[in-house]
């Protein structure tokens, strides 16, 4: 990746590793900008939707949250007259916004399947944050109040869905590392230390 030319570095992240935060670090550093409750902010537009309720369907309800998420927007597709978006058509929702995004310029994305998404632009970088079960469950606890087995549950629930998400719409997983170009643990590194290993990273490309 040539940092010097338009370029886009994807953040896969597992939740309660620091990703979203290395990532929003990782932006400011370079001077870009960080996107990732952007591209639902694009879907609230379209279809009326708050971020919250998409994201809590998509996260608890694997790969039937479409479903109740259309029963829900169903009076509102309705009075519009628009036809019931797929879950195909959601995921082409926000791939259109991304590309459209980095298409005007540099940024950093958390999240997304963009990875994924852009595995084909001319200038990027894939980055996959990762932590242990018990350093996922500590940060959890911490930052949400939760108890150790309430913060298993949250991971495993997230996890799963996450995975389902991208397998529907590909024959990869997010943990297969060659999907990536720079994986980090973050069991004995601050989020300010993977930000610097990234940044070395990056200084060494051409």
């Amino acid at each position: 990746m040539n940092k010097n030319s338009k370029f886009v570095i994807t953040i896969n992240r597992e939740l309660g590793s620091g990703g979203r935060t290395v990532g929003r670090k990782l932006a400011e550093l370079l001077g870009v900008k960080y996107y990732d409750k952007a591209i639902v902010q694009g879907l609230t537009e379209k279809y009326g939707l708050t971020a919250e309720e998409i994201e809590r369907l998509k996260a608890q309800e694997k790969p039937s949250w479409w479903s109740e998420l259309q029963d829900r927007c169903k009076s509102l597709l309705s009075a519009n007259s628009q036809p019931k978006p797929s879950t195909s058509a959601m995921f082409e929702t926000e791939r259109r916004i991304l590309e459209q995004l980095a298409s005007q310029e540099s940024c950093v994305v958390a999240g997304r399947s963009a990875f994924l998404i852009f595995r084909e632009h001319p200038n990027h970088l894939n980055v996959f944050i990762q932590a242990s079960t018990e350093h996922r469950i500590e940060r959890l606890m911490k930052k949400q109040g939760l108890t150790y087995a309430a913060a298993l549950d949250v991971l495993d629930e997230v996890d799963e869905g996450r995975e389902a998400y991208l397998k529907k719409y590909s024959d990869r997983s997010r943990y297969d590392t060659r999907n990536y170009d720079v994986v980090l643990s973050m069991d004995h590194m601050t989020e300010d230390d993977a930000v610097a290993v990234i940044m070395e990273y990056v200084g060494r490309q051409k």
